[in-house]
């Protein structure tokens, strides 16, 4: 009797949840290439972040940091005559905003205020676990038994990153903040996902920064007092998180989500923390430990697991 896919012809069962689970194959290098810039982008903003907190409030750094991004986004739109949304697709599209944006980035810029970037960046890591519950839940993806193994072994790698010296895991008062972050991201990543399958990675990016920072701006007032008083490095890291990470970052999150299925692209957010505590070792100083490196070397791992054929 011939068979397909290794079953037999009348035995349909396995055929269809064999077509339900994710292909963790091979990924086009244009595709993996902006992965990894991506993250490597968002690496940066803890950095970033805990230098613009420097002088600003969580809220009007925030408002800062998406101001820019919508304003060059908003020139980029204007330059080419991008189209508005559909009228049905706005109270969806602002939701995005407001989750994937206001919330976010007010709940990661507070939790920063007592937690180290590099520790930062562990608690939001925990974003593909959020990611691939929601995609299970409402994008109907499945994962396969080498894919949790592979988030297992990132999650035991994000750990060792910020393992102090004494071999204890501190987590600072904020932590519950950033844990809520991750969530926030993960429904972000999640939620613009029916989006690119009617508009492009820019529009649907261009849509949400622009309802983001429209929920700011009720802390206008306060940017307005803090800022003349604002030491230069933190109002230039403020525009470098509206360029970098802001901008340009999520446009290249939106082009990994409109090629791979949710749980698959967030799985790239466990290389955040790797990114994070290398450029805080260069920016800030922060310590670069044994226990770092060797975490990082296991997320590396766990990632290319996770995307084993």
């Amino acid at each position: 009797m011939k068979e397909i896919n290794g079953e037999a012809p009348g035995n349909k069962a396995p055929i269809l949840m064999k077509k339900k689970l994710i292909d963790f194959g091979s990924i086009d290098p244009i595709t993996m290439l902006v992965a990894i810039l991506t993250v490597a982008l968002w690496g940066s903003a803890f950095v970033g972040i805990r230098v613009g907190l420097k002088s600003y409030s969580p809220e009007s750094l925030a408002l800062l940091r998406y101001l820019v991004s919508s304003l060059i986004l908003a020139i980029y739109a204007f330059a080419i005559k991008m189209p508005l949304p559909r009228l049905a697709d706005l109270p969806g599209l602002a939701g995005l905003g407001f989750v994937g944006l206001t919330v976010y980035n007010l709940l990661v810029n507070t939790g920063e205020q007592t937690t180290q970037a590099g520790q930062a960046s562990l608690i939001v890591a925990s974003a593909p676990i959020f990611t691939a519950l929601l995609a299970i839940l409402f994008l109907k993806e499945r994962l396969t038994r080498i894919a949790w193994v592979g988030l297992g072994v990132c999650l035991v790698g994000v750990a060792l990153i910020c393992l102090k010296n004494d071999h204890e895991l501190y987590f600072s008062s904020g932590s519950i903040l950033l844990f809520l972050g991750a969530i926030a991201s993960a429904g972000y990543s999640v939620g613009q996902k029916n989006y690119l399958a009617q508009y492009t990675p820019v529009q649907v990016t261009c849509f949400a920064f622009w309802f983001g920072t429209l929920f700011l701006l009720i802390f206008a007032p306060g940017l307005a007092n803090q800022m003349p008083q604002a030491q230069p490095s933190a109002t230039l890291a403020a525009i470098f998180l509206g360029i970098v990470p802001g901008a340009i970052g999520y446009i290249g999150w939106g082009i990994v989500f409109s090629r791979l299925p949710a749980s698959r692209a967030g799985s790239f957010l466990f290389l955040v923390p790797v990114f994070a505590t290398i450029i805080a070792w260069f920016w800030l100083g922060e310590t670069l430990s044994i226990q770092s490196i060797l975490g990082g070397a296991l997320v590396l791992v766990g990632t290319a697991v996770i995307h084993h054929k």
